[in-house]
């Protein structure tokens, strides 16, 4: 996606844009061609308002910033995407869900009509999750293309329509969501059927054996106010679980 996105250039192969080839060498030709991308670490200047981060990535960006005209036009889009953020508020003030808003609001108003977003979900509460999916459910509606990269099987099962799968770098399988099942993307995420292993809760772990870990006298020596550790002997036995308060 970051050879898509003009971060990275590829090596070989081609990029079809409505079924012609096209260059991209750079973030400045993907917006050229409207493909945005959100990434993992937002890219907003904390210091500057939502308007100003907003402006300095428009490519109508004007000599004077007219302050009035872009707060209307990030009202206006925040308000029918359900992206609603104070356009004077300043970044460094806003939460992480809000800030990921204004990250969408600068790609939309930039003119992009494919939205790459890498791991949006991360860092967000689940009730944040849900306004998300809900978002772009309504910009999946408007013909907005949508490229969506998580780990979390259980995301894509709820908002994708067509899953590829990636492993070791190359293309493991694709498969439309009427297709997919958890288990059938667990399978080809790891190359192999998993199977869940068959615990018998019944039985005590046999102190007698030999310990599957073990550590003796470990000791931390932190730089600062961290915390430090010293003297620290675990052992864990086949079957057994040893929780915290065991150290």
């Amino acid at each position: 996606m970051k050879i898509l996105y003009g971060f990275y250039r590829a090596d070989a192969g081609q990029i079809l844009l409505n079924g012609k080839p096209v260059s991209i060498r750079s973030p400045q030709d993907a917006r050229r061609v409207n493909i945005g991308m959100v990434f993992q670490e937002f890219t907003l200047i904390p210091a500057l308002s939502v308007a100003e981060n907003i402006a300095l990535f428009l490519p109508d960006l004007p000599a004077v910033l007219n302050h009035r005209e872009i707060h209307r036009r990030i009202l206006d889009l925040s308000e029918q995407y359900d992206l609603r953020v104070d356009p004077q508020a300043v970044v460094a003030e806003l939460s992480i869900g809000e800030r990921q808003k204004v990250e969408i609001l600068k790609l939309l108003l930039s003119g992009a009509r494919i939205l790459i977003l890498d791991e949006p979900t991360r860092v967000l509460a689940p009730h944040e999750v849900e306004a998300l999916f809900r978002v772009l459910d309504n910009l999946r509606r408007d013909n907005y293309a949508i490229i969506l990269i998580t780990h979390k099987v259980k995301e894509v099962l709820a908002c994708a329509d067509r899953i590829t799968i990636l492993r070791g770098g190359r293309v493991a399988g694709s498969l439309l969501r009427s297709e997919a099942t958890e288990g059938r993307l667990v399978t080809l995420m790891f190359g192999q059927e998993l199977t869940s292993p068959k615990a018998d809760r019944r039985k005590v772990p046999d102190k007698g054996a030999s310990p599957l870990l073990e550590l003796r006298g470990v000791e931390t020596r932190p730089a600062g106010t961290e915390m430090r550790l010293k003297g620290v002997d675990l052992q864990v036995y086949p079957g057994e679980s040893l929780s915290e308060k065991s150290w």
